[in-house]
């Protein structure tokens, strides 16, 4: 059991009072599948985004385990689940490895503006044929003089059609198998680079995301995260940081969700009675309750075990099997108690409910993270 200090918790208390701001007009953002500006630079002034980053780009120095407290409060009270999901993309995907693998000078030009979000970050890595496959990339990165080129493309880029930035993962060696794929850090306005229309979805809609084109792009050799060849290390540190600081804020809208769940049963009657008193409906919420603690253990377990330097591929495995379906088992769980209401736009629950299918798809689905436990156990 983590017992948080009054820094801590001052940090997270500090997020409470801008949540009405974070979340003005949420759900007409999301019938209009916009990316909420106001909000956006209402999270920028709250100094949400400069949390895990150091204090000599602007930020505040803190660590992974306060970092996932914080947006877990950002779950809980606010209910625009597209600005969440893009506030943890800029942060984790594009900030992340930049402080930790980018050069000084990278570090110098960009941190600042991760930090205060002036340049929204984005992450290029899914393909259309080859999706979240890095060994089968088929976009390219060739080194000529003191620039490199990539040709290809990437689809489902979070952020994409409001980034200024954008990390893209490209093949640099093609015989070099896992060695032969690297990170480079883009802005918007390099030529060559060309963003598509934003691609409508099920859910998360006010978090946009297109394809983008990389033709004959060319980008001086200093755009390169880390070693040429290092894009497996990077991407594995920033699956780390991206599964539990993202599920960190499931883990709120799944408390949130759970208390609304509780009040409603109390106040809504039927058969003379309110409904709370059903077995159908009282296990309902009991089994919600269930899927919070087993995401707080897991969510915060596995953190604990990544801060100790300790192994944790198949921990990180099944916190995100488990915390992400658990959100869909909650999100509908949500729907059927609230009936006719929950079925209804007005009550935001049929929103949750496409924002929770998500989860088991990004980061890795459900599938993928299954066989990489299978894999730890030899299989």
């Amino acid at each position: 059991m983590i017992e948080w200090s009054e820094e801590q918790t001052r940090l997270r208390d500090g997020l409470t009072p801008w949540f009405e701001k974070f979340a003005a007009q949420y759900d007409r953002y999301d019938a209009a599948a916009e990316f909420p500006r106001g909000p956006w630079e209402a999270v920028r002034d709250s100094g949400l985004l400069r949390l895990p980053f150091g204090e000599e780009w602007g930020g505040l120095g803190q660590s992974l385990l306060t970092t996932m407290y914080v947006l877990d409060a950002l779950g809980y009270g606010c209910r625009n689940g597209g600005l969440n999901f893009s506030v943890t993309t800029h942060m984790v995907s594009t900030g992340v490895p930049l402080q930790r693998f980018g050069s000084a000078a990278l570090k110098r030009r960009y941190l600042p503006a991760v930090c205060d979000g002036s340049l929204i970050g984005a992450h290029a890595i899914s393909e259309p044929d080859a999706g979240s496959d890095m060994m089968n990339m088929r976009t390219t990165a060739a080194r000529d003089g003191d620039t490199y080129v990539l040709r290809g493309s990437k689809t489902f880029v979070s952020n994409g059609p409001v980034a200024g930035l954008v990390v893209v993962y490209a093949r640099t060696d093609a015989a070099a198998g896992p060695l032969g794929v690297s990170a480079f850090l883009l802005r918007r306005d390099t030529p060559g680079l060309a963003f598509g229309s934003p691609i409508a979805k099920m859910g998360l809609k006010s978090s946009p995301f297109c394809e983008i084109f990389l033709d004959d792009c060319r980008v001086p050799a200093d755009a390169l995260i880390g070693r040429e060849g290092s894009g497996f290390l990077i991407l594995d540190h920033v699956m780390r940081w991206e599964i539990l600081c993202s599920f960190a804020v499931t883990l709120g809208e799944m408390r949130r969700r759970l208390e609304r769940c509780v009040a409603y049963a109390k106040e809504r009657r039927a058969f003379g009675q309110p409904i709370g008193g059903f077995q159908a409906v009282s296990h309902k919420i009991v089994d919600m309750r269930i899927g919070v603690e087993s995401a707080h253990k897991w969510l915060y377990d596995t953190a604990e075990k990544h801060t100790r330097g300790q192994h944790i591929t198949a921990d990180l495995a099944m916190a995100k099997r488990v915390v992400s379906e658990a959100n869909v088992a909650s999100a509908l769980s949500a729907v059927q108690i609230f009936g006719g209401n929950g079925y209804t736009a007005e009550y935001g629950l049929e929103q949750e409910l496409r924002n929770a299918v998500a989860g088991t798809i990004y980061s890795g689905t459900s599938e993928i993270q299954s066989s990489r436990i299978a894999a730890t156990l030899g299989l």
